[in-house]
């Protein structure tokens, strides 16, 4: 893996940015750009509905992203051999950052889908209480990790 880092070093680390900034955001433009235009529907039903709709063409478009974002991780972990330098427990909180990301991410899509099978059944309450969680909690806490982990991203980049 040493040898495929160092020979496509600028395509990987291109590729990892790349999905940070567009995992994270796409999240930020969800969250503070779609989200006050969906509260503007002034239809209950079809706001929920809406929001549903968004949240999962934002998890289709980032997924790959987070996939590609975690692969080139592991690649640059073993082609920098971070474990050998003093900049190794960086690199370990850059992981667990975006593993409790990507474990959020995997529950905001469980509760994106439990909402949709609620909306269908018509429990709108039990529906807007899952989106609310995401919207309110579970996005910020992303935005908030991710920015943290492109920083030290930065910062283990001038330094190695």
């Amino acid at each position: 893996m040493a040898e495929l880092f160092g020979e496509y070093k600028a395509i990987i680390v291109f590729l990892h940015v790349i999905s940070a900034v567009i995992w994270v955001g796409g999240m930020v433009a969800i969250r503070f750009a779609a989200h006050q235009s969906l509260m503007q529907i002034e239809s209950p039903q079809k706001r929920l509905e809406r929001v549903a709709h968004t949240l999962k063409r934002l998890f289709t478009i980032v997924v790959p992203f987070v996939i590609i974002l975690l692969l080139t991780a592991v690649i640059m972990l073993v082609g920098y051999d971070l474990k050998s330098t003093p900049y190794a427990g960086l690199g370990h909180v850059k992981e667990a950052i975006w593993a409790i990301m990507s474990v959020n991410l995997f529950v905001m899509i469980l509760r994106r889908n439990r909402a949709v099978k609620l909306l269908n059944e018509g429990d709108m309450v039990g529906a807007k209480f899952s989106l609310e969680l995401i919207g309110k909690y579970m996005v910020p806490v992303n935005i908030i990790l991710g920015v943290v982990a492109i920083f030290l991203g930065a910062m283990l980049s001038t330094s190695l």
